[in-house]
């Protein structure tokens, strides 16, 4: 186990700076969507909000997210030794995977269906259109909050630290997809959204209608909307307006400080 750990803490950021890499030179040379702000200042104070945002729940990470999710994988210990060797080790971190990316699922939902935590993902949700940059744009205290709820979850079911790696892994690998600006051959994405959460799916859940936006929760696996009866009909266009109805986007100190000052 504890080489699984020490390989997958090496070969998560490479997995995900390279993937990063290929999506943003994607993004440019086969846009599924045209830039609005391509080269303009504009697109740059975008990014730099999202990055901003992005840097904030970075630094958290080492001193709240790390140590909670690995607290809570040493709290228990009544899985089968045997899971923590070959084969059947693989076995066990692919049902930690799906049954982290369920969690994921009605948890994304309730931050939309709960006014008390829609405040805080609202601020991802504002960002006026959609690429790479705005799938690590979050809220710190949403951040803090998941952690904090997913705990739980770890301790209950005593998914080892590997497993929620692994997982923290795919979310991104993931949610670096499905919101980036590529444009996929439509063969291609029809056949990957069977499995998958695609651009396809993920874009109608930032249209900016509030019964798509409440939809499309799924994270990693698009099998759960359809479960549980959240998929939208909506189908993605180029020209899609992208954010939350009736509301605007902000500069960064504004997206910080206004869930706690929004009274609704």
């Amino acid at each position: 186990m504890l080489d699984s750990l020490q390989t997958m803490a090496v070969i998560k950021p490479v997995i995900v700076g390279v993937w990063l890499a290929l999506l943003f030179l994607l993004e440019r040379t086969v846009p599924a969507a045209p830039w609005p702000e391509a080269g303009g200042r504009l697109s740059l104070r975008r990014v730099g909000r999202n990055i901003g945002l992005f840097m904030l729940n970075f630094g958290l990470s080492p001193l709240v997210v790390i140590p909670v999710s690995a607290w809570a994988a040493g709290l228990t210990a009544w899985r089968p030794a045997g899971w923590s060797e070959g084969w059947p080790l693989v076995l066990a971190i692919a049902v930690d995977v799906i049954i982290l990316d369920l969690w994921i699922y009605w948890w994304h939902r309730a931050n939309h269906e709960l006014q008390a935590l829609w405040r805080f993902h609202e601020i991802h949700h504002l960002d006026a259109f959609l690429d790479t940059s705005t799938a690590v744009r979050f809220h710190f205290f949403e951040v803090l909050l998941s952690a904090a709820v997913r705990a739980p979850v770890i301790i209950v079911l005593d998914i080892p630290l590997v497993s929620v790696l692994v997982f923290e892994t795919l979310v991104l690998v993931s949610s670096l997809f499905h919101h980036s600006n590529v444009r996929l051959p439509p063969r291609l994405e029809r056949g990957l959204s069977r499995l998958i959460i695609t651009p396809s799916i993920h874009w109608v859940h930032h249209h900016a209608i509030r019964a798509d936006t409440d939809s499309n929760y799924g994270t990693i696996f698009s099998i759960w909307d359809p479960l549980f009866g959240s998929r939208s009909r909506t189908r993605r266009t180029p020209d899609m307006p992208i954010g939350v109805e009736r509301e605007h986007e902000r500069p960064l100190p504004a997206l910080l400080v206004r869930p706690f000052r929004l009274s609704k």
